[in-house]
């Protein structure tokens, strides 16, 4: 940490929910303070939307629910999540999401995933100072809530498969 950063409020959930658009799901906020440890991630699902069954084998994920309920599919009996809740997702744990009648918005918090590239390696480590990468551990953001299946590129306002809006 510089003896410039310090800390600070860098969001209001209530306020982040407020502001969203109708109808807006996936990613609401995300933790991008260069120079983190962490990755984190405001998610909203429409009710009844689900993310499907899914397996994170790298990171624990600690997903917090802010509003909403859902049933967290586990692969054995399930769980109810209500606001409040604050889920332990081990790596390797299978998990899946299905929102309740109003929806679900939750808090995905994780240690910061290195930068993930295709392609050759680069020769020499990037420059100190340089932007550094990261990507959502969990992915649920990623995962399309009409049909389930995960996007090509995190930011796409698309599904590829079924081409329902998701940004």
């Amino acid at each position: 940490m510089s003896a410039q950063e310090s800390a600070r409020v860098l969001a209001s959930v209530d306020g982040c929910l407020a502001t969203a658009r109708e109808g807006q799901t996936g990613a609401l906020w995300r933790l991008a303070e260069q120079h983190r440890q962490l990755d984190a991630n405001l998610v909203r699902l429409l009710p009844h939307a689900s993310v499907a069954r899914h397996t994170e084998s790298v990171l624990d994920v600690l997903l917090t629910v802010v509003d909403g309920s859902a049933r967290l599919d586990d692969g054995a009996d399930g769980q109810e999540l209500r606001p409040g809740c604050l889920v332990w997702l081990p790596k390797g744990a299978a998990r899946g999401l299905s929102a309740g009648p109003d929806g679900l918005a939750y808090l995905s918090t994780h240690v910061r995933r290195p930068g993930i590239s295709v392609g050759l390696r680069p020769a020499a480590a990037p420059a100190v100072g340089t932007e550094e990468g990261g990507e959502a551990a969990c992915a649920l953001d990623r995962v399309c809530p009409e049909c389930g299946r995960m996007r090509a590129e995190a930011r796409a306002p698309f599904c590829s498969w079924c081409g329902t809006r998701v940004g």
